[in-house]
Order: structure tokens, then C-alpha cells, then sequence
């Protein structure tokens, strides 16, 4: 009965779908202050409609057909679950990779989420997504060029390579020289890009309004919002120019003992428009490359932590954070200058690339998050339940909602333990995680509806960046979460002090720090004795 119910809810999405679609067609292009694009609208919304649909029910009759009949925990169901994941994942894979634009952002984001989803989706996604999407013809880029230029690369650069090095979602990257020598790194917008997304936004926003029609409980309506706020700022490459410099300006004014190991490549102006953007070239390992970087003489230890103060830095202090952290927006190369070395090993310098998705976080909810995570490094309930309240979750939700941030239920949460919040990454780890994520769907949905966007798009970096520190240390490491807590309660401190309005007001600020820096010393210490008993075991 269930089956039928399914197969019937799927046929009257596709019919849905068709008849929307086709049927408008006519009337869009004919209103249209632009008939050719609205044409192109009309004609891949359906086809991509047709395909999310033939997938999504390939992929369930695969998992109800092949699992029927297998008693459940029995080594058989485990074993052909594997092979159902693998499948399922591919057909995804090509699914993304056929519709392109906001479906591989959508794959790169499943290949962040290490603990919610099947190992097979996120290594399937995650070896294809990020640097290896389809590219874009030569005579695309040329056109591309003499829309934007007025010439070809080959008269714009002294040196060109047609090949590219890189290709994502929504643009591909090529080596150059420039005619005074200088080697640099050429974003080209793909030619098809600004039809897809529309289109893709039209797919999407279809979609979820209808899924939420059919199922109340799934409201995704908050991601149609988002995309259509974000994605036309991520197609301008001038805006995104202007972020990676504002990005270093903030690094310089306002953490300035992290400022020499944070870096963006350099824009070359002239040779810049909305839909190219020319960069000084950078060499370096990619932050999930451990092989390459021990190679380079720097700790993977190292490089996890400076990723861990970076981006605490710009969501705690600067309020200006960049939201695309995956493992291709990351590299890493030894500090210039070669003098800072610690027992012989070289200091790493991290390269930010990609500042096309950034938000801002205003004063209220800057400070609301970082002492949120003060909170939850300190195993602080009240906190905890006070600031989630503030940020939206709700007096219902703020356990989910700490959950979701730190991937660890409830009771490690508020664990006065020293390492309650490390995820050791082991098989029963990540069960626990998957479980815990499968049980608590409608909520997680409800907790997503209510939240502020810029809280979601935290979530995406806290999701990227708990991937980057996997593939470097193989599950969470302590060390970061004291650098979370010290970063968090330096920014409250801070806001405070901005806000202090009398003299007892100060001595009420520094007794609450001179309280917290106690507990992270006792921390630290703990962290030092369990390093030193490890090594000796």
C-alpha cells in the first residue's frame, strides 16, 4: 500500500510538472521582454523535471526491489545495501553532472556531509564534484572573451591554455601569461550559465513548492529564498574580486596575528569583468591532500588549526565569512617567508579561492553565535539553550539545533568531559550520527524553516569545514574546539566591552573572562596530559 501511495504521489508530481510547464510555455515567451531566453526557460525546466523525476524513481524502486525481503542487521542486506548506495549514488552523480549549475553545488554540498549521509554518496560526490564538473568548449570561452573583452585569449594574453585546470559549477579555470610575464589564473564563466540558472531556479522553487503542497512537513521553501538571493551575486566576478580583497583587509585590521598565514590570490583589474575574473596564479596543495602537504614539510595538525582560527576569526570577530569552504577553495603552501619554522617543520600558509559566496552576520547575531559556541565548548546548557533561543531555534529545537552544529547527541553535548564534542570518527560513531539524523527528520526540517538564512549558510560552513579537518586528522580533533572556545570568548568579550557602559560593568566583563579563561586553561591542561598518555601508550 505504501509502494502504491509512493508511485501515485511521483505520477502526480511528473504530471504536474509537465502540464505547469508545457502548458505556460507560450504565454512566458510571448510576455517576455527577452522571447529567445525565455524560450530556453521553457524548454529545459521540463527536461529537468523529467530527469529529476526518472532518477528519484529509479533510485527508490532500486532500494524497495533489491532490499525486499532481506531480514534487517543480516550481513546480506549489508552487503547489498552497499552495492543499492553505490548505484544510487552514481545515478545522482549523473543526474548533477546532465543538469549542471545548481545540482553540482547541490553534489558538492552531499559530498561535505561526512556524517549524515551513506559513505558511497559522499566519496562518490566528492572524488567528481569539486574540480572535475563538465567544461566548457574553447570556442565557448573565446566567446565568452569577445563579449567581455573584445578580443580572444590569444590576443588578450601572451600565453593561453585552452585546456582548463579546474571546472565547477559555474565556471571553469585556465593557466595564463600575461604580456609583462606574469603567470595567472583565468575564471571563465560558462556560456550556458546565466539560462541554467535561471532555469535551475525554476526547477527548484517548482519542486519544493510542490513538495510542500503534497507533504506539509517538508518546507525547503527557505532554500528557493536563498538561492535566489545568493546566486546572481556569485555569477558577478567583480563581486566576488571585491570580497577576497575585503576579506584580507578584515584578516589585516582586525586579526593581525593571523594576517601573514591567510591569503587571496591578487585580482588583476583590467582583466576582469563580471564573467571573467583574472588572478595571480598560486601553487599549492589542496587542504585534503595530507600526502602533498607532508611533502611540503608542513603538519597536517598545523594546517588544521590554522583552518580552525581562520574561519573562526571571520564568524566570530570580522562578521564577514566565506560560506564555500569544501576541499577545491583550500589550498595550502609553506609560509613565504622561510624563517618561522617550528623543530623543523614549515608554518603553512593558507589560500582562500572562490569568494564568490560570502554573508554577513550583524552585531546581534554575530555575538549570539559566538557565545553559542562558547557554550557549547563549555558544556554550558543554559547558554546553550539561551543563545539557540536568540539565533531562532526555539525553546522546543535548541537541542537539535546544538546537535546539528556539533554532530553529537545531546548528553555529549552538556558531557563536562574534556573531549565531549571530538568525533572519533569509528563505524559506531558514524552510526550513531546517520541514526541520529534519519530519527529526526521532521524536526531537522522544522528547526531549518525557522532559522535565519545567514544560520543556515553557517551551517554549510561548519558542514564544509568539519570535512576538511576529517580528511586532515581522520575525525575532530580537541585542539580545534579550544581554539572554537578561546576565538568565541575573545569576540563576546569584545562585543561586550563595546557595549559597557559603566565601571561596574567592566569589572562584571573581566570577571567573566578571568572565569573562562580559567576553564580553558583547565582544558588545554587536559588536552597537554591526555597527548602526553597517548604517547606513552
Amino acid at each position: 500500500m505504501a509502494t502504491r501511495s509512493l508511485w501515485r504521489t511521483r505520477a502526480k508530481l511528473a504530471v504536474a510538472a509537465t502540464a505547469l510547464c508545457t502548458g505556460g510555455a507560450a504565454a512566458t515567451v510571448a510576455t517576455s521582454d527577452d522571447p529567445a531566453a525565455a524560450l530556453k526557460l521553457c524548454t529545459a525546466v521540463p527536461l529537468r523535471l523529467l530527469r529529476d523525476s526518472a532518477t528519484a524513481a529509479s533510485i527508490v524502486f532500486d532500494y524497495q526491489y533489491s532490499l525486499w525481503g532481506l531480514p534487517e542487521g543480516s550481513n546480506e542486506r549489508a552487503k547489498i545495501k552497499h552495492e543499492v548506495h553505490l548505484r544510487s549514488a552514481r545515478k545522482l552523480q549523473e543526474l548533477c553532472f546532465r543538469n549542471g549549475g545548481i545540482y553540482i553545488k547541490l553534489g558538492q554540498h552531499i559530498g561535505q556531509l561526512e556524517y549524515l549521509v551513506p559513505q558511497e554518496y559522499v566519496l562518490t560526490m566528492r572524488e567528481s564534484m569539486l574540480n572535475k564538473c563538465p567544461v566548457s568548449s574553447y570556442d565557448q570561452v573565446c566567446e565568452v572573451f569577445k563579449k567581455e573583452l573584445g578580443e580572444t585569449p590569444d590576443k588578450v594574453f601572451d600565453e593561453f591554455d585552452p585546456k582548463p585546470i579546474a571546472s565547477a559549477s559555474l565556471a571553469q579555470v585556465h593557466i595564463a601569461r600575461t604580456h609583462d610575464g606574469q603567470k595567472v589564473a583565468v575564471k571563465v564563466q560558462h556560456t550556458h550559465m546565466t539560462d541554467t540558472a535561471a532555469a535551475d531556479q525554476a526547477t527548484v522553487e517548482f519542486l519544493v513548492n510542490t513538495l510542500h503542497q503534497l507533504f506539509p512537513s517538508f518546507d525547503y521553501r527557505w532554500l528557493v529564498a536563498e538561492i535566489r538571493e545568493s546566486l546572481p551575486k556569485e555569477l558577478d566576478f567583480l563581486i566576488e574580486a571585491k570580497n577576497s580583497v575585503k576579506c584580507l583587509e578584515n584578516f589585516r585590521k582586525l586579526s593581525p596575528h593571523i594576517a601573514d598565514y591567510v591569503y587571496a590570490p591578487e585580482v588583476h583589474w583590467s582583466l576582469s569583468t563580471s564573467k571573467l575574473l583574472t588572478m595571480e596564479f598560486m601553487d599549492g596543495a589542496y587542504v585534503n591532500d595530507v600526502i602533498t602537504i607532508q611533502k611540503l614539510g608542513i603538519q597536517p595538525s598545523d594546517v588544521a588549526r590554522l583552518v580552525s582560527q581562520t574561519f573562526a576569526e571571520m564568524m566570530f570577530k570580522h562578521g564577514f565569512v566565506h560560506c564555500d569552504p569544501h576541499a577545491a577553495n583550500l589550498l595550502v603552501r609553506p609560509l613565504p617567508s622561510g624563517k618561522r619554522r617550528t623543530f623543523g617543520k614549515k608554518k603553512p600558509q593558507l589560500i582562500l579561492l572562490d569568494h564568490g559566496l560570502y554573508k554577513e552576520l550583524d552585531f546581534s547575531t554575530r555575538f549570539s553565535y559566538a557565545s553559542l559556541w562558547r557554550a557549547l565548548v563549555f558544556s554550558d546548557a543554559n547558554g546553550i539553550k539561551e543563545h539557540s533561543v536568540k539565533l531562532g531555534a526555539g525553546e522546543d529545537l535548541y537541542v537539535l539545533f546544538a546537535g546539528i552544529l556539533t554532530m553529537r547527541p545531546w548528553n555529549r553535548v552538556i558531557d563536562p568531559a574534556v573531549d565531549h564534542l571530538v568525533i572519533k570518527g569509528t563505524d559506531s560513531d558514524l552510526s550513531e550520527l546517520q541514526m541520529y539524523a534519519s530519527q529526526y527528520f521532521p524536526q531537522i526540517s522544522e528547526l531549518l524553516r525557522r532559522l535565519p538564512r545567514v544560520i543556515l549558510l553557517m551551517l554549510k560552513t561548519n558542514d564544509c569545514l568539519r570535512a576538511v579537518n576529517n580528511s586532515l586528522l581522520q575525525g575532530s580533533s580537541l585542539e580545534t574546539f579550544l581554539i572554537i572556545g578561546r576565538v568565541s570568548s575573545e569576540a563576546v568579550v569584545e562585543a561586550k566591552m563595546t557595549q559597557m557602559k559603566s565601571l561596574f560593568s567592566w569589572i562584571d566583563i573581566w570577571f567573566e573572562e578571568f572565569l573562562f579563561e580559567a576553564r580553558l586553561l583547565a582544558l588545554q591542561i587536559a588536552f597537554w596530559l591526555l597527548r602526553v598518555r597517548n604517547a606513552l601508550t
